[in-house]
């Protein structure tokens, strides 16, 4: 594909996105997680254009320098709006790789606009939250933390975000990792995250589990042997037909992360299964 090279904007339906965009050969769409950017993936992104791949790396509404808009950064208006995006960067499939948000979303897409994804790969992914009190309980609690950030701003959001049983994995990185995670945390806009979490957050979304038999995209899904939430994410896999569980051992929710040689060599290879069949 040919769509340029470097940080590119590109306006959907009156949004500004804010887009990396690297490399030459089959297209990977690269869906990063709440906190996190584009900027999220360049092990990742170095590694899969040095083997031949084109490289998109948005960052989501609400994130980075993508702009946001009150109600307009849901999961499924997202989904919309990425068909759209590949589409302005004359790409019309692609491989899709999400984190955790980025998973729910790239989920989304692959339901509802499934002739733009190639292969799917959803690390630590979840499918939504199926109780409607659970749903309405998760919504509260994301309520509750957009409250914060517009009250207290980024700094102290970002300090206990960052504390939260999930992300413990974090703690095993080395500094310059992590100081790169936090220095993409802190550039955020807190109305933007504020946004994200009411619009995207899993209480927000429509669930997704009575839908995964729909996906007949080939999908891996990769997960941490100490994630937390390991077991939502083996429930994805379960219900998508034919969808493959890889986990790695040590790793919590952030295996992209936690262990990128491992995390990006099984990325690689199962999108090279597409190119070599």
């Amino acid at each position: 594909m040919s769509a340029g090279q470097g940080i590119v904007d590109v306006e959907i339906d009156g949004l500004r996105w804010v887009v990396r965009v690297a490399g030459a050969g089959p297209a990977l769409l690269l869906l990063h997680g709440f906190t996190g950017s584009g900027r999220s993936w360049d092990e990742l992104i170095a590694a899969a254009t040095a083997a031949g791949c084109t490289m998109i790396a948005p960052d989501l509404p609400g994130h980075g320098g993508t702009a946001w808009r009150a109600g307009g950064a849901t999961v499924e208006r997202t989904a919309d709006d990425l068909a759209g995006l590949l589409r302005a960067l004359g790409c019309e499939r692609a491989h899709v790789v999400g984190y955790s948000m980025g998973a729910r979303i790239a989920l989304r897409l692959a339901v509802a606009h499934p002739a733009c994804v190639v292969r799917l790969v959803l690390e630590a992914p979840s499918a939504g939250v199926a109780d409607p009190d659970e749903r309405a309980a998760r919504r509260a609690a994301d309520e509750a933390l957009a409250l914060a950030l517009d009250r207290d701003g980024i700094v102290p959001f970002v300090d206990a975000w960052e504390a939260t049983p999930v992300l413990a994995g974090e703690a095993r990185l080395g500094s310059a990792p992590r100081t790169s995670l936090r220095t993409i945390r802190l550039g955020h806009h807190p109305a933007g995250l504020a946004a994200s979490l009411r619009d995207a957050g899993q209480g927000a979304m429509a669930p997704l589990h009575d839908r995964l038999g729909e996906i007949s995209t080939p999908t891996l899904v990769i997960v941490g042997s100490v994630d937390p939430a390991r077991d939502r994410a083996a429930a994805v896999a379960a219900g998508i037909p034919g969808a493959r569980l890889a986990v790695i051992d040590g790793a919590g929710h952030a295996p992209h992360l936690e262990a990128p040689d491992a995390f990006n060599r099984l990325v690689l290879d199962f999108i090279w299964e597409e190119h070599a069949a």
